[in-house]
């Protein structure tokens, strides 16, 4: 498994990429949409860099498809025409497998479950990959793929990486996004964010050791109505985020008294 072409210059594209290529494998083209892109990530990874899917080789031992998910259905029935019998393989969390079913006869998931920016590198081998195949000799190609990549490699059917991918969303994107509303708040009133590193530091840590009901702190767990009050009237101007405040308070409180 040493020659693939890489459909995809993102985030995720970019990370795989480059481990791809530390662990030995040849990346033989980098496609995307946009040529600044795709030559930006073969200057990383090596490979012609195209943008149109008609240029792709046809004899890469493996086709890996990082793109977003709602650019899949367009871009299949063109990648796999004239390469029905190579292995195809996409990265998406809530993309089910058999989107290649109807184009390709061997295909498959490589779920690296972390989030991914091109500026910052990660460690590949501690990211958990959820894998999938078509059958027994696909399944068997995409476990020893990654085997050279990472160390935490576990199989997990489409209808159940649905919902990992959900938990994901909470558990990264939505954390996130409310660092995102402590930033705005802190800006207007002159507070840099650095100042919360401490605090997301530790609480990221606890949940290493604790389970996420019992590292649980603040006044929504207590339900201590007389502060939630008045943090809620001090989002009067952002009724978006005093809804967020309403809803996240209501739901800590009711899970933790479950």
């Amino acid at each position: 498994m040493s020659k693939i072409a890489l459909i995809g210059a993102g985030n995720l594209a970019t990370n795989i990429g480059k481990a791809l290529v530390h662990a030995g494998h040849i990346i033989v083209q980098v496609y995307s949409r946009t040529l600044e892109s795709a030559s930006q990530l073969s200057k990383i990874t090596g490979g012609n860099a195209i943008t149109d899917l008609h240029q792709l080789v046809n004899d890469a031992d493996l086709y890996l498809v990082s793109v977003k998910d709602s650019a899949l259905s367009t871009l299949l029935p063109v990648l796999c025409k004239g390469r029905e019998d190579r292995l195809f393989v996409h990265t998406a969390g809530s993309i089910p497998m058999d989107i290649f079913q109807p184009y390709a006869r061997h295909y498959g998931v490589i779920y690296p479950m972390q989030t991914f920016s091109k500026q910052k590198e990660v460690n590949f081998r501690e990211i958990p990959c959820f894998i999938e195949g078509s059958d027994e000799p696909s399944m068997a190609l995409i476990r020893t793929l990654c085997t050279t990549l990472t160390d935490r490699i576990i199989p997990l059917a489409s209808e159940d990486r649905k919902y990992l991918h959900l938990a994901a969303v909470f558990a990264c994107n939505f954390v996130n996004h409310c660092y995102a509303l402590a930033d705005d708040l802190l800006k207007r009133h002159h507070i840099p964010f650095d100042v919360m590193l401490p605090l997301i530091d530790e609480t990221a840590r606890k949940v290493h050791s604790l389970s996420p009901d019992e590292a649980q702190t603040g006044p929504a767990i207590r339900y201590d109505k007389n502060v939630i009050l008045r943090q809620e009237k001090l989002l009067e101007d952002h009724p978006l985020a005093q809804k967020i405040y309403a809803l996240m308070s209501e739901s800590i409180h009711q899970k933790c008294h479950q």
